[in-house]
């Protein structure tokens, strides 16, 4: 692959909910665990919606249980799922073709009512 470059990809504008909750395998639980009181306390939801791919899956699951330690009378339900991930390779030489490399990640979404 010392012969490819990688296209960068253009981001989709997603929009968020208030209720959501995105792990990322560098973020700290306790930014989590505080933005789930955020969304409970000052904003008055009933619900948070907790997700995470592939390396933060551990993360998330650690920031439900916290949760559900520190706000009593929630139930969880869990998504556990796969998403495809496709990424395109150019050459840097003349003479060769584009590649796709295409894996699959993990998936969980944690829903605290």
């Amino acid at each position: 692959m010392d012969k490819y470059r990688r296209v960068p990809k253009t981001k989709e504008e997603v929009v968020k909910s208030d209720e959501e909750i995105r792990v990322t395998a560098a973020g700290s639980v306790s930014a989590y665990v505080s933005r789930a009181a955020t969304v409970f306390g000052e904003l008055d939801k009933k619900f948070v919606v907790i997700q995470a791919t592939g390396n933060a899956l551990t993360k998330a699951v650690t920031t439900a249980e916290v949760i559900k330690r520190r706000f009593k009378g929630l139930h969880q339900i869990t998504n556990l799922g796969t998403t495809e991930i496709v990424d395109e390779y150019e050459p840097l030489e003349e003479g060769l073709d584009k590649v796709t490399d295409s894996r699959q990640v993990s998936v969980i979404e944690i829903d605290r009512k």
